[in-house]
C-alpha cells in the first residue's frame, strides 16, 4: 500500500473518531438538561404540595370572627407575631393538637424553602406552650425543615455547581474531605454563632458534600441554644417591641461559650496529632 493512501485511511479514521465524539457528547448534554429540568419540576411540585398542606392547616382551623381572620396569617414582624399570639392562644385549650400541628407544618414550610420568619415562630412557640414542649418543637422543626432544604438543594443546586462551575465543585468537596471527621463539631458550631444565615448553611451543605447524617444532628442540636433565647422570650411576648428583644449581651456571651466548646473537641484532636507526628 502507497503512503498516499495510507495518509488519506488514517485521516478519514480520525475524521470518524470525531464524528463518533460529538455524537456521544450531544445525548450526554441532551440528558444534563433534560435531569435538570426534571429537578426544576420536582421542586415545583414539592412547593405546590407544601401550600397544599398549608391551605388544609388553615381550612381545618375552627371558624374564626371576622375580626380574628387578619391576624391568621405568617408573622412578618413581631406586631404580627402578639397578635397571632393572642390569637392562638384563645384557641389553644380547645384545639391543643391543631394549633400544634398548625405551627409544626408551617414552621418546616419556612424552613424548607428558606423563607424567613421562623424567628417568630420561635417566640411564639415560647408563648404558646411549655418551656420543653416549645424546646423538642422548634429543634425538631428546624432539624426536618433544614433537612428537606438540604435535600432540594442537593435535587437543584448540587447540579447546577457542577455544571457551571465544576472546578470550584471540587475544589470545596477536597476541602470538606479534608475536615469529614469533624464535620458534625462544625455544624455544631455554625448553628450556634451568627456568622451565617441558617438558609445559606441549608443550600451550601449539599453542594460542597457535606454529609446528610452530620449536618441533620448538627442542626438539631445547634439550634438548641439560639432557640433556648428565642422561647425564653417568648414567655414575655406582650413585652416586646422588636424580635431584637430576645437577644441580651448575657446570651450572646453564653452562645459564644457554647460554641467555642463545640470546637474543643477538634482542637483536642489537632494536639494529639501534633504530638504523635
Amino acid at each position: 500500500m502507497s503512503i498516499s493512501k495510507r495518509a488519506r485511511i488514517s485521516e478519514m479514521a480520525r475524521r470518524n473518531l470525531k464524528v463518533t465524539r460529538v455524537k456521544a457528547r450531544v445525548p450526554k448534554a441532551a440528558n444534563g438538561e433534560t435531569s435538570t429540568r426534571r429537578a426544576v419540576i420536582t421542586v415545583g411540585l414539592i412547593f405546590v404540595a407544601s401550600l397544599t398542606a398549608l391551605f388544609y392547616v388553615y381550612t381545618s382551623f375552627p371558624d374564626l370572627e371576622e375580626d380574628e381572620r387578619q391576624h391568621m396569617k405568617l408573622p412578618l414582624h413581631i406586631e404580627d407575631a402578639k397578635n397571632l399570639g393572642k390569637l392562638l392562644e384563645r384557641y389553644k385549650d380547645l384545639y391543643y393538637f391543631q394549633v400544634l400541628a398548625g405551627l409544626f407544618i408551617i414552621y418546616i414550610f419556612l424552613q424548607t424553602f428558606a423563607i424567613p420568619g421562623s424567628i417568630f415562630l420561635s417566640i411564639l412557640s415560647g408563648f404558646l406552650f411549655r418551656f420543653p414542649v416549645a424546646l423538642i418543637l422548634v429543634c425538631t422543626c428546624s432539624a426536618i425543615g433544614a433537612t428537606l432544604c438540604y435535600l432540594l438543594s442537593s435535587l437543584l443546586g448540587r447540579r447546577l455547581l457542577y455544571r457551571y462551575f465544576p472546578e470550584k465543585a471540587n475544589e470545596w468537596t477536597i476541602t470538606v474531605t479534608k475536615h469529614r471527621d469533624n464535620l458534625l463539631n462544625y455544624m455544631l458550631f455554625l448553628r450556634m454563632t451568627p456568622l451565617l444565615p441558617n438558609w445559606f448553611i441549608n443550600l451550601a451543605s449539599p453542594v460542597i458534600g457535606v454529609p446528610i447524617m452530620p449536618f441533620t444532628v448538627g442542626t438539631f442540636f445547634g439550634v438548641a441554644p439560639p432557640s433556648f433565647v428565642a422561647i425564653q422570650a417568648g414567655q414575655t411576648l406582650h413585652n416586646l417591641t422588636s424580635s431584637s428583644d430576645a437577644w441580651s449581651w448575657n446570651s450572646v456571651i453564653v452562645l459564644c461559650v457554647f460554641a467555642l466548646f463545640s470546637l474543643l473537641p477538634v482542637l483536642y484532636k489537632q494536639k494529639l496529632k501534633q504530638k504523635f507526628e
